[in-house]
């Protein structure tokens, strides 16, 4: 048994038959469906069983890669005429947690996500942060499980259609990282440093603190449900104090 399947949810026939609706429903093939069971477990889930299951998180881990890579792949030969600033940002709005949970709740992720019951009282499964997650973590078990070319036409589904969105002002997100960097790079021929400095909550609903370092200067902290996020509030802030942004 591969070792990351060791500690994947029990798969009931139950189970097996809703994650084969889900595949059938967007034409995707698994020879091994516990590794999109696990692509579906959140960290709440997870703990309620004990350490006997584990979460989606080193999938999400690797998801993330796969996803960037794909993207960055299809930008760089879709649109020729723009330079790698531009495909910067564009990337970072389509691979985003809003974008990404977007299109997680068009393809009903919600209905198949495993979350602890703390979570499903308060509706977790509809949270972008989990959404997004999953999303990353769907891509990584079908490159595992199926292999790139599977893994990039999945994610060349939606991906073209964010592109499009985005570059008609249909899906909007700051990208305060990007930002930051291209004006301190502008100016300074520096980039900026972040720090993780706090950490709070339970495992399945923690708060991350991150500080940014511009040379001598510190701002922050900025708050996020996950570290990206924290350390998009992290660079905010800083724009603000540099007078780049309002607040």
């Amino acid at each position: 048994m591969l070792s990351y399947l060791e500690k994947a949810p029990a798969l009931t026939e139950e189970r097996k038959r809703e994650l084969f609706s889900f595949t059938e429903s967007l034409g995707l093939s698994f020879d091994d469906y516990r590794l999109l069971n696990l692509a579906f477990t959140h960290t709440s889930y997870a703990n309620e069983c004990k350490g006997k299951v584990d979460n989606n998180e080193r999938l999400e881990f690797l998801g993330d890669s796969v996803l960037g890579m794909v993207t960055a792949e299809y930008l760089f030969s879709s649109f020729t005429w723009f330079h790698e600033g531009e495909f910067s940002k564009i990337k970072s709005v389509v691979v985003s947690e809003e974008s990404l949970s977007e299109v997680a709740l068009s393809l009903h992720f919600d209905r198949y996500i495993l979350v602890g019951r703390g979570e499903k009282s308060q509706n977790g499964m509809m949270k972008k942060a989990i959404l997004a997650d999953a999303m990353e973590a769907v891509i990584a078990s079908l490159y595992l499980d199926q292999g790139i070319e599977s893994a990039r036409k999945f994610v060349l589904s939606f991906i073209p259609q964010q592109i499009e969105k985005m570059l008609a002002n249909r899906l909007s997100y700051k990208d305060y990282k990007t930002e930051l960097q291209e004006y301190l790079q502008k100016r300074r021929g520096k980039v900026p440093r972040y720090i993780l400095v706090g950490q709070t909550g339970p495992d399945h609903d923690q708060i991350f603190s991150v500080n940014v370092e511009l040379g001598t200067k510190t701002f922050g902290p900025g708050e996020g449900r996950n570290k990206k996020s924290a350390e998009q509030a992290a660079a905010r802030m800083a724009l603000i104090a540099l007078g780049i942004e309002k607040a």
